[in-house]
């Protein structure tokens, strides 16, 4: 029989609490064996299983009460077995001997364990594939760095508490690196992307051939790479130009001009800020590490679809800030929604919450924006990527989908859809509210590690500069915390409000991570999370009970 209590995680998702990874394991199992429509995911973490309902198919009172069921009638160490991954591994990593001699054995005794052990993955997170393995045969807890790397390699594999893992790309970290691995961790083409899924049995075979290149890292897109331009690239901006010497990506090949298929495409002359490709995201593939991604203002997104006759779902560009500049390489209609500011269609002012025409060869200038954060400029038909885990969204910190448009690039329109072009009803739009905001929360399932009449409610916090796809940093009072210590990684949703240890929270958005370690105190509604896509910073916000 398995102890298990569950945990509010905001009004569409719940923790099943249990006392460690073995429960975890159990409890994870018998969950995704009996799983009922509209549980959408199931994320097991180190002490605790996320559980995501679409309350729309289930409410998520009977989904508790199903988890707490299913949970307390698991029986540890039944489990089935899961596939055995075997992973070729070279010894050669940077921190191989000091954490020999960290742990008071010979580098020789640390290698040969560590080949030994028979390795469970216990559950992912971090980044897409990044395995969390444990190991009975395992005995050391190993610290992490006391300053994290950067950026590790792709292929690195290291040591951290009392697990082990391998990371799928670049990404920074505060493991102990030991060896390396060319294995593809990580391949969102796949039928099962992640080598390294829950339940799956790894054993490392050390290499004797030595270790071929990591595997290379995608382009992140992130904010610090935003708006770079490409001034060695000259990209013409007139249509039709046969004689065009610039290159273009095409879905992240440069292509020549020339050789550009006469297909409906709009080219881009600046991104402005940030300018990335975005649906409605990857809703159920959290439980392998990948977030949700997918736009921000779904419902600006949505709207601008319904304004052409596209699928609500369709693929668009979300323009951070503004600035962005394209052209229509063949006759096409656009719509523009969300935040508010300048929109000129060939030198010509238009008005958002509209569909028009674009002919080809006329530039579409999405300026700086007055009122908001991010538009959405949807065309008809939808934008063509090549799709990741059944989503074209870019997810900049994973670094899916395709990469943030930059000067240059060609984007592809895919077909016209059947139903015409609705006629639009006269309906007010009017710019996004960014001076102050009150956003519903519900509870967190670490509220209670904070101290009673805590100031999340009572305070006017501040949008700091840190804020992007991944979070929004806030400023205000110091969160004072009652409970001491570290906690173990668990599943976050977008919403999510995270307490470092500074105090002041930073509310996850859809790039964020698929678990943390820090306390989460409370969730923005589900609702109430567009409001927080049109957040700049200095934006004031409030909280309030849901």
């Amino acid at each position: 029989m398995v102890t298990a209590r569950a945990l509010p995680m905001g009004d569409r998702a719940f923790l099943i609490e249990v006392d460690g990874l073995d429960e975890v394991l159990a409890v994870h199992a018998a969950l995704a064996a009996s799983r009922p429509g509209g549980v959408t995911d199931l994320v097991p973490a180190a002490r605790t299983v996320l559980v995501r309902v679409d309350p729309r198919v289930l409410p998520p009172a009977i989904a508790t009460t199903w988890a707490l069921r299913t949970a307390a009638a698991a029986r540890t160490g039944a489990t089935a077995d899961g596939p055995l991954v075997e992973l070729d591994i070279a010894y050669d990593g940077a921190d191989l001997h000091d954490t020999a001699a960290l742990l008071g054995i010979s580098t020789d005794e640390l290698v040969r364990r560590h080949a030994a052990a028979a390795w469970r993955v216990a559950f992912t997170g971090f980044a897409p594939g990044f395995g969390y393995l444990v190991s009975d045969d395992w005995p050391y807890d190993v610290p992490r760095l006391e300053s994290p790397r950067t950026r590790v390699p792709a292929g690195s594999v290291g040591l951290a508490g009392a697990f082990s893992g391998a990371y799928p790309r670049d990404t920074p970290g505060g493991w102990r690196l030991i060896g390396t691995t060319s294995a593809p961790l990580f391949d969102a083409a796949a039928a099962s992307p992640a080598l390294l899924a829950p339940g799956a049995r790894v054993r490392f075979r050390p290499s004797t051939a030595g270790h071929t290149a990591p595997l290379p890292s995608p382009r992140s897109g992130d904010l610090a790479d935003a708006g770079r331009s490409a001034p060695d690239r000259p990209v013409s901006a007139r249509s039709g130009d046969s004689g065009e010497t610039g290159r273009a990506e095409d879905d992240g090949r440069a292509v020549d001009a020339a050789t550009r298929p006469r297909t409906a495409a709009l080219r881009i002359v600046e991104p402005g800020l940030l300018a990335t490709v975005q649906d409605l995201g990857r809703p159920a593939a959290a439980s392998i590490g990948v977030a949700v991604s997918g736009a921000l203002d779904r419902t600006a997104l949505r709207t601008a679809n319904r304004l052409l006759g596209n699928p609500e779902g369709a693929a668009g560009i979300e323009v951070t800030m503004g600035g962005l500049r394209a052209v229509a390489e063949t006759d096409m209609w656009v719509a523009v929604t969300g935040a508010w500011g300048p929109v000129r269609l060939d030198g010509h002012d238009i008005d958002p919450y509209e569909a028009h025409a674009w002919p080809a060869g006329a530039e579409l200038h999405v300026d700086w924006f007055a009122h908001g954060a991010r538009a959405y400029v949807a065309v008809r038909g939808g934008i063509e990527a090549p799709a990741a885990l059944g989503s074209r969204a870019t997810d900049v910190l994973a670094g899916l989908g395709p990469p943030a448009l930059r000067a240059g690039d060609l984007v592809r329109v895919g077909p016209s859809p059947s139903t015409p072009i609705p006629v639009a009803p006269p309906q007010s739009w009017g710019a996004p509210h960014d001076d102050e905001l009150e956003l519903d929360v519900a509870p967190g399932p670490r509220a209670e590690w904070f101290a009673a009449g805590t100031a999340l409610f009572d305070a006017v916090w501040t949008v700091t500069g840190d804020a992007d796809r991944v979070g929004v940093r806030l400023d205000g009072p110091a969160l004072v915390r009652t409970r001491a210590g570290e906690l173990p990684s668990e599943g976050m949703v977008p919403g999510a409000l995270q307490v470092p240890p500074s105090g002041r929270p930073t509310i996850l958005l859809a790039d964020g991570p698929v678990t943390g370690g820090y306390p989460v105190i409370a969730v923005v509604t589900d609702a109430s999370l567009d409001l927080v896509a049109q957040a700049r910073p200095g934006t004031r916000i409030r909280f309030r009970h849901a």
